[in-house]
C-alpha cells in the first residue's frame, strides 16, 4: 500500500534477490499492466540486479517466455486467464507478486476470477499498490482474498458489504439501493488486515525530492462554448454543428456537459466521431507545455488526443502520445526517448499511462480536463513526482470556471481524502507496531 513513487518494484526485486541468496530456486511470476512490463520491472531489473535472470511474456510469445528456465517472468494483468486455462505453465514457480493489485479488486470480472483461482498455486503472495480503496472500503475485499484466501474479511463478499456498508433506497424498487460506507468502517477493516498491510508514504521515504504544487488553473469558456453548455444543461439538447446530442439520464448529461467543456462533444453514433466545439482549451494547454522544457499531459477522450495533435504539430512541439492505440513495443521505446530529451511533452491516456511509468524528465504533469477515479489522477501525478526527480514540479488541473469540472474536481478530493484517511490508518499501526 505504499504511496506511488516509493519504489515498490526495487523493493519487491530486492525480496527476490534475498530469496534467491537463501537458496531459493522457486521461480517467480509478476504481474503487471502491460506498460509497465518492460519499462518498469525489465528496466529496473537490468539496472539494480542484472544477475538475475527474467523473461516478458506477452499473448505472442507467452508459451517460450515460461519455457525458459528463468527467475523471473513478467506477464500483463489479462495473461491470468490464459494462465488459468494452461496450468502446465505454471510449474517451478513459488511466488506471485500483483503489481497495481485494484485492478483485481472486482471480484465479478473475469480476469480477477481467474487471479483468484492462479493465486491458489503460490506458497508467497505479495500485491502492490499505491491506492488500494479509491471509492470504497469494499474495493480492499477481493484484493484481500487473493492475498490471503479470505482469512482476514471472509470469504464471501455480501456478508463483507453487509458488516461495512448500509443500503439507501433511491428508487421505487425496493432493489434500487445505493451502498455507503458505515462511519468507522475504514478502521475496522484495518484493524483486520493491519498484520499484512506495510504503507510508506512518499513524504517519509523520498525526502530528497522537491516538491510537487498542485493547483487547479481556472479559465472562463468563450461566449459559444458557455451557450452551448448553458443551453445542454438546461434542456438535455443542444445542436452542434448540425448534429443533435441527446442526455438521457443525469449521468449522460454529466458526462456530455464535461465533453461540451473540453471542445467537443460525442454524437452517438462512431465511438471515435465527435462534434469540435471549441479550441479553446487545446490552445490553453498548448500555452502551458510551452512554459516548461519537458511536461507530461493526461487527456480523457479520443478528441482530445487528436485535437493536440493538430495544434502541438502545428506549433513546432516534439510530442509523443501512449494510450491504447499504441503498441507495448512503441511504449517503452517512447519512456525511454522522453527521458533522453527527445520530446518536450507526452501524451498519455490515465488508463496506459498513469500507473508505474517513470517520467521524471518531466517539470509539469498537466490534466486536460478531470477524470473521476481519484486513485487514477494521484497515480499521474506521481509519474513526474517520485524518487529520481530532481527538479520541483507543478501538476496543473485545468478547470472550466461555472462548469459541472468544479464538482468533480472537488468530489476527487472527498475520494483522495477518504483513501487517504484509511492509508494513514496503515501508517499509525506501523509505528504502534515499531514501539
Amino acid at each position: 500500500m505504499s504511496a506511488p513513487g516509493t519504489g515498490k518494484t526495487l523493493a519487491h526485486l530486492l525480496i527476490i534477490n534475498d530469496d534467491y541468496n537463501l537458496g531459493s530456486d522457486g521461480r517467480t511470476l509478476v504481474v503487471c499492466p502491460k506498460t509497465l512490463m518492460r519499462s518498469a520491472w525489465g528496466h529496473e531489473v537490468d539496472d539494480y540486479f542484472p544477475w538475475l535472470s527474467y523473461s516478458i511474456a506477452d499473448a505472442k510469445n507467452r508459451e517460450a517466455a515460461f519455457a525458459i528456465d528463468t527467475q523471473i517472468v513478467i506477464t500483463n494483468t489479462d495473461a491470468v486467464t490464459a494462465l488459468v486455462k494452461n496450468p502446465k505453465l505454471m510449474r517451478g514457480f513459488d511466488k506471485l507478486i500483483v503489481d497495481e493489485s485494484t485492478t483485481f479488486k472486482h471480484a465479478t470480472s473475469q480476469r480477477s476470477k481467474a487471479m483468484r483461482q492462479l493465486s491458489k498455486q503460490f506458497r508467497r503472495r505479495l500485491l502492490l499498490t499505491g491506492t488500494p480503496n479509491p471509492n470504497s472500503v469494499t474495493e480492499l475485499w477481493h484484493q484481500m482474498l487473493i492475498l490471503d484466501g479470505g482469512k482476514r474479511l471472509g470469504p464471501s463478499y455480501y456478508h463483507f458489504r453487509g458488516s461495512v456498508q448500509q443500503a439507501e433506497q433511491v428508487g421505487p424498487s425496493a432493489n434500487m439501493l445505493k451502498w455507503h460506507d458505515k462511519p468507522g468502517a475504514s478502521d475496522a477493516v484495518f484493524s483486520l488486515i493491519s498484520d499484512i498491510s506495510i504503507r510508506h508514504a512518499f513524504e517519509d521515504v523520498m525526502t530528497h525530492v522537491p516538491p510537487n504544487h498542485v493547483a487547479r488553473y481556472p479559465f472562463e469558456l468563450n461566449k459559444k462554448t458557455q451557450k452551448i453548455y448553458e443551453e445542454f444543461a438546461t434542456n438535455m439538447v443542444a445542436i452542434i454543428n448540425e448534429e443533435r446530442v441527446n442526455a438521457v439520464h443525469a449521468s449522460s448529461l454529466r458526462q456530455k456537459l464535461l465533453q461540451i467543456a473540453s471542445g467537443a462533444v460525442y454524437d452517438g453514433g462512431e465511438e471515435r466521431s465527435y462534434a469540435l466545439v471549441d479550441t479553446q482549451r487545446y490552445e490553453l494547454g498548448a500555452d502551458i507545455i510551452d512554459q516548461y522544457q519537458h511536461s507530461v499531459v493526461f487527456f480523457n477522450w479520443f478528441h482530445q488526443r487528436e485535437e493536440m495533435s493538430k495544434l502541438l504539430t502545428s506549433r513546432g512541439i516534439r510530442f509523443a502520445i501512449i494510450d491504447g492505440l499504441v503498441a507495448q513495443r512503441d511504449r517503452d521505446r517512447i519512456v525511454d526517448e522522453f527521458q533522453e530529451g527527445k520530446y518536450q511533452t507526452i501524451l498519455l491516456h490515465p488508463r496506459t499511462g498513469a500507473h508505474g511509468l517513470t517520467l521524471t524528465r518531466g517539470e509539469a504533469c498537466i490534466i486536460l480536463s478531470p477524470f473521476y477515479e481519484a486513485d487514477l489522477l494521484k497515480q499521474a501525478i506521481h509519474r513526474i513526482y517520485r524518487g529520481a526527480q530532481d527538479k520541483v514540479t507543478n501538476t496543473i488541473l485545468i478547470q472550466a470556471t461555472n462548469t459541472v469540472e468544479e464538482m468533480v474536481y472537488n468530489r476527487l478530493d472527498e475520494k483522495t481524502v477518504n483513501m487517504n484517511d484509511f492509508l494513514e490508518l496503515v501508517v499509525a499501526s506501523q509505528r504502534r507496531r515499531a514501539r
